[in-house]
């Protein structure tokens, strides 16, 4: 996600952060920290005061433009699906194609 959010373009910590709600700031550093030493995203600190950093994605980072696409558009065509979760009477039950011996087996 983090990935998808800087081929916008450059972003500083506080708006990835407005943008991945539930990602903890811990996290978000860590996950930073990591694509950067990958050299997929680009680290750029100011000497201002406050400090002022942003980060984009380097060419490298740039190259994962078509699949990060492909995994939205899929997201966004499937976003519906969702499997039923099976009833717990169901899940004790064995399955068709299990032999008796499987299911006495515990599985």
């Amino acid at each position: 996600m983090i990935l998808y959010h800087l081929l916008e373009g450059t972003l500083r910590f506080n708006e990835i952060r407005r943008r991945l709600p539930n990602i903890t700031q811990r996290m978000l550093t860590a996950q930073l920290r990591e694509l950067e030493q990958d050299g997929f995203v680009l680290r750029t600190v100011y000497a201002e005061v406050p400090p002022k950093v942003e980060y984009s994605l380097t060419p490298r980072g740039r190259t994962l433009e078509p699949v990060i696409m492909a995994l939205k558009k899929w997201g966004d065509e499937n976003t519906g699906f969702r499997r039923e979760p099976e009833s717990p009477a169901k899940l004790d039950e064995p399955a068709a194609d299990c032999p008796v011996s499987c299911v006495q087996a515990g599985g």
